[in-house]
C-alpha cells in the first residue's frame, strides 16, 4: 500500500462526494485511529461522525500543502484548507499536523492545531464539528 498523505486523505474524505465515506476512511486511517484537534481527542467512531457532518456542510474546497515531512512512520505538515459551505460561506483554515503512520502507511494518530485565517467566526469550529 502506498503511504497516505494529507492531500489524498482530505480529497477522498471531503472533495470526492462519490467515494463512500467508509471506503475513504479505511483507505487512509487504521481501525485504532485517534485524533486530537485543538486539544480535543476523538477515536475512529467520533472522527467518522465528524466527517459525515462535514460532508453535509461542504459544497467544495481544496487543500494546499505548504510544508510536508516524512521520516519513517512519522509525518508532519502545514496545510491550508479552503472550504465553501452549502450556505455559501467560504473559509480558509491553516493546520499544523503531526502524525504517526501504521506500518501499512495509513494514519494511526494525528495531532493538529487549527487557525482560522478567513471566514465567519463560527467557521473556527469546523475542525471539531460533529
Amino acid at each position: 500500500m502506498t503511504p497516505t498523505d494529507i492531500t489524498r486523505a482530505i480529497n477522498d474524505l471531503l472533495f470526492t462526494p462519490g467515494l463512500d465515506l467508509a471506503e475513504a476512511i479505511d483507505r487512509h486511517f487504521t481501525p485504532d485511529y485517534r485524533q486530537r484537534t485543538d486539544g480535543v481527542w476523538s477515536d475512529l467512531a467520533a472522527f467518522t461522525q465528524h466527517m459525515t457532518r462535514l460532508r453535509s456542510l461542504v459544497r467544495s474546497g481544496h487543500i494546499e500543502v505548504q510544508d510536508e515531512f516524512r521520516d519513517g512512520l512519522r509525518y508532519a505538515d502545514r496545510h491550508t484548507v479552503t472550504l465553501t459551505q452549502e450556505n455559501g460561506r467560504t473559509s480558509r483554515t491553516e493546520v499544523y499536523l503531526f502524525a504517526e503512520l501504521a506500518p501499512d502507511g495509513r494514519f494511526r494518530r494525528v495531532e493538529e492545531t487549527t487557525l482560522l485565517l478567513t471566514g465567519h467566526p463560527d467557521d473556527e469550529s469546523l475542525g471539531r464539528v460533529d
